[in-house]
């Protein structure tokens, strides 16, 4: 079989499906793909796309970065990070000065355990509200 080595995010997609109790047509309707193109993901016989994967979390309603990891297109580590920073990012209860602060902090304790991003924006995170809009590096 001609598996693209994307088996393991085909099972999870498969399970979360069913977790939602969605049938497959039901899923490919919600997010914008066509059925047989799900089924062959679900299979492993395709590797989709950021934006297919980004429709599929929506349509899911789970986090687009965990469907990166399953896909390869993004680390554990760095699907951590955004994490956080999306955490920190929605939280109604504080301001966006405090929200600015505690994301300068934590990106400082990243660094000083030797695991800073090398594309932070000077500690300005503001671009990646609700860690949803992150887009994984193209392989």
């Amino acid at each position: 079989m001609a598996s693209l080595n994307v088996g393991n995010l085909g099972e999870y997609l498969r399970e979360q499906r069913r977790n939602a109790q969605l049938s497959l047509r039901q899923l490919s309707e919600a997010a914008g793909v066509s059925n047989p193109y799900l089924s062959q993901i679900e299979r492993g016989l395709r590797k989709p796309s950021a934006d297919i994967l980004q429709q599929l979390a929506k349509a899911l309603r789970i986090s687009a970065e965990t469907l990166y990891v399953q896909a390869g297109m993004l680390d554990e580590r760095e699907r951590e990070e955004l994490e956080t920073r999306g955490v920190i990012l929605a939280d109604p209860s504080i301001n966006e000065r405090q929200k600015q602060v505690l994301l300068q902090i934590y990106e400082s304790f990243r660094k000083e355990n030797g695991l800073g991003t090398e594309d932070t924006e000077g500690g300005d995170a503001s671009g990646t509200a609700g860690g949803s809009a992150v887009t994984p590096p193209s392989h």
